[in-house]
């Protein structure tokens, strides 16, 4: 090993031609591979790359969102690198595979952050795997970007949460339903933090607006045992009313499937999703989902010209019959503000200055423009979505600005009044308003 790398360093020092060549090589397009070869770069000048990691879901049941994610986490990549890359390095992306475990995605980080000494993560999709993780990058003072929306209650300093909070997703989807849909609910989800935190959310909402919640029922994640809730469904609401569905992953191909199946169809059972996107779309079905609704931050139809060229982008590289959607689209996103915080900081490696330096970065996104907080989430548009017959979302709700979030719920007692500010230290994750 150390003879090749001699004869590399004298091939580098003593030709300019070969030189050319040599960079040219280190150049190429990261292997896809998740665990994959040491790189000629790395026998030569380690300080050309910057190392990054991935961490999604690529089998499992959670596979059939979190792929998707990680396509467009390696698209802003590619175009980062194209475009000269990060204080003039390379970005080198190192993939995991979070299985679907919550056990694991803390595996996994911890790999990334102390054997393969990445710079930042992208990655988790459930807030299980979120908080499995969390620990890891507190302790080590390590950097998450997180590209979901979630149910909130939560602000730590080790995260950029790149998805909407509560009060950009899930409290406008109830108001809106409250509105235009009726007042009862029946509450559908998979059983773990998320759904249950975000149905006590609703539930308190409702009875702060004059609606109600007339039954909840929770299917255990990655389960297609859906009979049950349906038949609870069809028992609490015998005449029609409002499904909220947050289930996750492939379980909602069998709940969709189902319900249909029960005649229970989106003209009297409209339901509201907040993990059904594009990409679920296609694999539940679009037979089974025309006629319901989904919340999220950003669809394919969004027309601006960041969101024509996203689109482009996308199919460009992975194939005209694909699909973008929300979470694809804060996975990529978060990859330029990663850059932007990375620049203004001047290093890549100083984890505290890269933070420091994401507060206030604004980034033309395709569903328009967002800003990072010192809370360590987003400003985001909020739209809500029909799903039609092409399997796109026909908007029939947005805001004409961005929505600041809040990640401590003012619906819920125990949070109500408080807030988060990372900028101040003597407010932090969380301090009385």
């Amino acid at each position: 090993m150390k003879k090749l790398f001699g004869r590399r360093k004298l091939i580098i020092f003593g030709s300019t031609v070969a030189s050319s060549l040599f960079i040219k090589a280190c150049s190429t397009k990261p292997s896809t591979n998740s665990n994959p070869k040491t790189s000629l770069l790395e026998f030569t000048n380690v300080q050309e790359t910057i190392k990054v990691g991935i961490l999604h879901s690529l089998s499992g049941s959670l596979a059939i969102s979190e792929k998707s994610v990680v396509d467009a986490e390696r698209l802003a990549i590619e175009e980062i690198n194209k475009a000269g890359g990060v204080l003039g390095k390379r970005i080198e992306a190192i993939v995991e595979d979070g299985n679907s475990d919550p056990v694991i995605f803390a595996k996994k980080a911890k790999k990334l952050i102390e054997q393969d000494k990445v710079a930042t993560v992208f990655g988790c999709w459930t807030s299980a795997s979120r908080k499995a993780v969390l620990p890891i990058f507190e302790s080590n003072k390590h950097l998450l970007w997180y590209p979901v929306q979630y149910e909130g209650q939560e602000c730590s300093q080790s995260i950029f949460y790149m998805g909407a909070a509560p009060n950009q997703q899930i409290e406008p989807s109830v108001e809106w339903l409250l509105k235009h849909k009726g007042k009862e609910f029946f509450l559908v989800g998979s059983d773990y933090v998320f759904p249950r935190t975000a149905n006590s959310i609703i539930k308190a909402q409702l009875q702060a607006n004059g609606g109600k919640s007339v039954g909840e029922d929770y299917i255990p994640l990655g389960s297609n045992d859906v009979n049950s809730a349906i038949a609870k469904i069809k028992q609490a609401l015998p005449n029609g009313g409002i499904i909220y569905n947050t289930l996750n992953g492939d379980t909602n191909i069998a709940f969709f499937r189902e319900l249909k199946a029960s005649g229970l169809y989106a003209d009297k059972y409209p339901s509201m999703s907040v993990s059904i996107a594009e990409e679920e779309v296609k694999s539940i079905g679009i037979d089974y989902l025309v006629g319901h609704y989904a919340a999220w931050n950003y669809f394919q139809t969004v027309k601006t010209s960041a969101s024509e060229k996203f689109r482009q982008a996308f199919k460009a590289k992975y194939g005209s019959d694909r699909v973008v959607n929300d979470p694809m689209e804060a996975g990529y996103i978060m990859v330029y503000l990663w850059k932007q915080a990375v620049e203004k900081a001047k290093t890549a490696d100083q984890i505290e200055k890269v933070k420091a330096a994401a507060y206030g970065q604004s980034f033309d996104a395709p569903e328009g423009e967002v800003t990072i907080n010192v809370n360590h989430h987003l400003s985001k548009f909020v739209r809500i979505g029909e799903i039609k017959n092409d399997g796109l979302f026909q908007i029939v709700y947005e805001t004409t600005e961005a929505v600041k979030p809040n990640p401590w719920n003012q619906f819920l007692a125990e949070t109500k009044g408080y807030a988060c500010d990372w900028l101040n230290p003597s407010k932090g994750g969380k301090y009385k308003i």
